[in-house]
């Protein structure tokens, strides 16, 4: 498939499910934990609001592209689901794919066209350079990536200014974080 719209690909874990502010302090809760725990998660501050802006700007072509084994991936669909992510962000609900393996999201981001990309994982994003041209590496990081061409965002607002600026649509000048 080769698409001149801009499409959008957005991680869960760190980036939407906010694994780091669960009430018990870390986001294992939300692995290991109980099912009450890991729908006690909170979202990232900001994501849901700026998922719906973006979501109009991209007409509709975001979607959900996430590593995970079968019973995290049951958790997360149960947490979107609990939340009302797709009722609040307007995103397609069967916009929605999984994968085993890190390196396995190019093979979805190639799929799907997808343009745009925001990852908290360096090692992700490195798997999407050649494929995605316009990588966010998002949140705090642990040390610093400089060859790997990802334009660094800690927060959503800093994501959704940084997607903006890289695209073209009369959307554009309503848009704002």
């Amino acid at each position: 498939m080769t698409s001149t719209s801009p499409r959008l690909g957005v991680d869960i874990g760190r980036v939407i499910i906010d694994g780091s502010s669960h009430p018990s302090g870390d986001d294992t809760s939300f692995i290991s934990g109980t099912d009450s725990d890991a729908l006690a998660t909170p979202a990232m501050s900001g994501a849901f609001q700026a998922l719906r802006r973006l979501n109009a700007v991209f007409d509709g072509r975001v979607w959900l592209v996430s590593k995970c084994h079968a019973r995290v991936q049951g958790r997360s669909e149960r947490w979107l689901a609990h939340h009302r992510f797709f009722e609040a962000t307007g995103i397609d609900p069967g916009n929605l794919r999984f994968c085993r393996e890190r390196p396995d999201k190019a093979v979805h981001c190639a799929q799907l066209d997808i343009t745009h990309f925001i990852d908290d994982r360096a090692d992700v994003l490195e798997h999407l350079r050649g494929i995605v041209g316009h990588l966010f590496l998002f949140g705090p990081q642990r040390r610093r990536h400089p060859d790997l061409g990802a334009t660094a965002t800690l927060t959503w607002a800093d994501a959704e200014r940084a997607v903006l600026a890289t695209i073209q649509t009369p959307h554009t000048a309503t848009a704002t974080p």
